[in-house]
């Protein structure tokens, strides 16, 4: 089969290598999809970047967690029925060391889902670290069934998401972008209201809501934590999956007297059914209508190595698919 991979991490154009690998079979309770379309998350960079210093896991990696396609092989235990269904999949390189930048991919059973009919094969691959990680930060400090949440960075990937399940969990929802044009995406997504980023954020966001925010998703930690304080009303609660720096002087006295929790998400990590019911909850919004995430560039398996230099250097905006 032809496949991606590096044995060295370092820039794309240096480490990335195309080529001929073996044919991969199911081991019991796997399953193996054709690969039509592998999506790029900057997690996938920053592991062949080694921007955490833990090196290189396994002697050989081919790249990227999610993806999606048809299942051609089940292994034993699995159902044959699998075979012949267009299916979406996650953590194919999560602990693992192949993933989905190839055209053959093997998972266990447990991470695949079948893709709704009228869902491209594209939409399906940009399902998984994005999905799982905004389900995890909407719903980390409890149900928001008539609660206000509050999604920092609501027209980027997780956040986006992120609208999108808490208003069909019954919440109230805010988002804060970037810019005009941003706007649309967080609406489209289902955001109530939309506050531009900027002096005097937390003043906007407590004028929508006077009674304080009870839970906010965050995706600059170091940057906006001051300011979340400000927002949050007594025992509120915050679910960070990123930041915009590696260390944040948090306002410790105040988040005490409010009682705030913090809940630090990295979703290689979530437990297995916190991912699964992320999935069903996932396919459901696309179910519903939501015309899901922006492509934003598609490279051949050929340019994977521009496909990761497109995120490395923000080249622009939407997500990265690598056709296969």
């Amino acid at each position: 089969m032809r496949a991606a991979w590096y044995e060295k991490q370092g820039p794309p154009n240096e480490s990335l290598v195309i080529g001929d690998m073996p044919e991969p079979m199911p081991a019991p309770s796997e399953i193996r999809i054709r690969i039509a379309a592998s999506g790029v998350n900057p997690g996938d960079v920053k592991k062949r970047q080694d921007t955490f210093g833990v090196g290189m896991p396994y002697p050989r990696v081919i790249p990227h967690s999610d993806g999606a396609g048809v299942v051609d092989h089940v292994g034993d235990g699995v159902d044959p029925k699998w075979i012949g269904q267009r299916v979406w999949c996650f953590g194919a390189q999560s602990y693992r060391p192949f993933g989905t930048a190839a055209e053959l991919c093997v998972v266990p059973e447990t991470q695949v889902f079948e893709l709704p009919d009228d869902v491209s094969f594209e939409q399906g691959a940009l399902l998984g670290i994005p999905g799982l990680t905004a389900h995890r930060a909407v719903h980390a400090g409890g149900a928001v069934e008539g609660r206000t949440v509050l999604v920092q960075g609501g027209a980027g990937a997780v956040g986006t998401c992120a609208v999108r399940l808490a208003r069909l969990a019954g919440a109230t929802v805010i988002a804060t972008v970037q810019s005009p044009a941003q706007s649309e995406v967080a609406k489209e997504a289902g955001a109530h209201q939309v506050v531009e980023s900027g002096e005097g954020t937390a003043a906007r966001v407590v004028a929508i809501a006077p009674g304080g925010i009870d839970h906010i998703v965050e995706v600059a930690f170091a940057a906006n934590i001051a300011s979340d304080e400000q927002m949050l009303k007594l025992g509120g609660s915050i679910a960070t999956y990123a930041s915009n720096a590696p260390d944040a002087t948090i306002p410790f006295w105040p988040l005490v007297f409010k009682n705030v929790r913090v809940f630090f998400l990295g979703s290689d990590d979530f437990p297995l059914e916190a991912k699964r019911e992320a999935a069903r909850d996932m396919n459901d919004a696309i179910q519903q209508g939501w015309v899901g995430l922006p492509v934003g560039a598609r490279f051949a398996l050929e340019q994977i190595a521009e496909a990761h230099a497109f995120i490395e250097e923000r080249k622009g905006a939407g997500r990265v698919i690598v056709t296969i």
